[in-house]
């Protein structure tokens, strides 16, 4: 079992959701809401921020990195590197047989 890094964010006055303005990221199991340079989401009554990217020089949220040459496993840009995907991203990978070491199913 894996430890997620859990680092708690700011607290709000008031509850994240579709019509809360801010911006809203899917990420992975969860929505990012992005607002005042934070990237978080809801989790057990308080906002968690959400994880950086772990490529050397990139230190964006996973939730919105750019970075061209990603292989960091928990960014939504990675694209499926295994034969029998196209070019779908990891996070939307759902391949039976998949090899990527960036896709969040493949074992």
């Amino acid at each position: 079992m894996t430890v997620a890094d859990h680092r708690q964010a700011e607290t709000h006055g008031h509850t994240h959701g579709p019509a809360c303005g801010h911006d809203a990221v899917v990420h992975e199991d969860h929505v990012d809401y992005l607002h005042d340079g934070h990237v978080h989401h809801e989790h057990d009554g308080h906002y968690d921020e959400c994880t950086t990217c772990s490529c050397a020089g990139c230190d964006d949220s996973c939730a919105v990195c750019t970075c061209t040459d990603c292989t960091c496993p928990t960014c939504n840009h990675a694209t499926c590197s295994c034969s029998s995907c196209g070019d779908d991203t990891c996070a939307n990978c759902v391949c039976a047989d998949c090899t990527c070491a960036t896709c969040k199913h493949a074992a």
